[in-house]
């Protein structure tokens, strides 16, 4: 069984857009919750909550954080850059698990793999952290061999594939090609001993080959199934990503 991360962040999004400047994260008419919304992710079935929060904190707020580590009863996850400010919050919040990634103000979403040959020092620093803390680190990188394999050495037990660029490739010429660089890289961070997950820009069609990554233990999905929350409801949308991530079984 593939695991499912459900990414909560564009609930926090739509929250923002209306209730940037009410001072408050819940509670009187700040709306939706997405703490309420991760315990309904739970309900459905999700293995794993995931969050980011960012410099800039445009969605999900410190506040959220801390009720989530209140609140989950399953994983965790949160996704952070590799500052020391996000560090230091890290290991006060004592997270189930945390993943590195790449961070950029212009960006709206994470774009791309952190780049772990160029920050091998930034990232060696944080994983030394995180392991001792034992919080499981994953390192969000590109199916690049270079990258996996030195977050092999760097000592991170886990790497969380970016499919962005696979997903950006469905309808083009290059979605074999990316695919199959998708399972290359799962299968060197396997044989090296890393537990492989992935995410980005995966959604209900583009599943039915995602799943066939070999070694992958968990995806973390999160604007797809906010979509079709609109539509279904987050319990229906939850139930049905975990049924195409896991057809016939």
């Amino acid at each position: 069984m593939i695991l499912l991360g459900v990414n909560i962040d564009h609930c926090a999004t739509l929250r923002q857009a209306r209730y940037r400047q009410a001072g408050l994260t819940t509670g009187g008419n700040v709306e939706p919750d997405p703490v309420t919304f991760a315990l309904l992710c739970e309900r459905a079935g999700a293995d794993c909550i995931t969050v980011h929060l960012r410099e800039d904190q445009r969605h999900i707020q410190e506040r959220d954080v801390w009720r989530l580590r209140e609140s989950c009863g399953t994983r965790l996850n949160l996704e952070m850059a590799c500052t020391p400010a996000m560090t230091e919050f890290a290991l006060r919040l004592k997270p189930d698990s945390v993943c590195l990634v790449p961070e950029s103000r212009e960006e709206i979403t994470t774009e791309g793999g952190l780049d772990v040959v160029k920050n091998r020092k930034k990232v060696q620093r944080v994983t030394d952290a995180m392991n001792a803390a034992r919080i499981n680190t994953s390192l969000f990188i590109d199916a690049d061999e270079h990258q996996i394999a030195l977050s092999a050495k760097i000592g991170a037990p886990w790497i969380e594939l970016h499919t962005g660029a696979y997903a950006n490739a469905y309808h083009g010429p290059h979605r074999v090609s990316e695919l199959k660089q998708l399972s290359r890289g799962a299968t060197q961070a396997h044989e090296l001993g890393l537990i492989v997950n992935a995410g980005h820009g995966i959604n209900y069609v583009n599943i039915a080959e995602v799943r066939a990554i070999p070694h992958l233990h968990e995806l973390n999905i999160g604007h797809s199934i906010v979509s079709r929350a609109l539509f279904s409801g987050i319990e229906e949308a939850v139930r049905e990503m975990k049924a195409r991530m896991n057809a016939g079984q």
